[in-house]
Formats: structure tokens, sequence, C-alpha cells
């Protein structure tokens, strides 16, 4: 997003799931007036953070199609996340 201030709306489209948008309009509805500061301050901040991821991914998306490798500064987190599922696998989680 834009330099803009965050509105329901934005906050809304800035989730990008249906099922997680209507958590948060149900959320901001039901909070009581002292409330809606921290619900609003709560869900913006994790718009925030899945705009960015998306971002990020679509990044990463453009450059493999143009054939680049990783951007400077990533990190390859791919054996851990391996290992992780591999552990979770073995306790019958997955």
């Amino acid at each position: 997003m834009s330099d803009q201030p965050w509105t329901i709306q934005s906050i809304r489209d800035a989730l990008r799931d249906p099922d997680l948008a209507q958590r948060f309009l149900g959320e901001i509805n039901e909070a009581p007036a002292h409330q809606l500061l921290h619900v609003f301050a709560k869900w913006e901040s994790i718009a925030k953070n899945r705009q960015a991821a998306f971002t990020e991914n679509q990044d990463i998306i453009a450059r493999e199609q143009r054939g680049e490798g990783p951007a400077e500064g990533s990190v390859d987190v791919t054996a851990q996340v391996l290992a992780e599922a591999a552990r979770i696998r073995s306790r019958g989680a997955a």
C-alpha cells in the first residue's frame, strides 16, 4: 500500500483471504468503542505483514521468471523447513 492511511476497506483488501477478511470485519464490528483502536491496530499490523509477504512473493516470482537467482541477502531455509516437516510427520501430526 502507498502512504495512504489504512482504512477498514484497505485492511480487508490487503488480507487477500475472504475468511480472514470476514473474521476482521466481525471483530471490528463487534468491538466495544473503547477497544476499536486496539482491534484496528492489530488488524492493520496483520494486513501490513500480509501485504509485505505478497509483495516479496511477487518479487521472487518475477526474479525466477527472469532466470535470476535469489535476491542479495536472501537466506535459503529449505533444509530447515524440510527438517521441521519431517519432525512434525514423525510425531504423527501430518
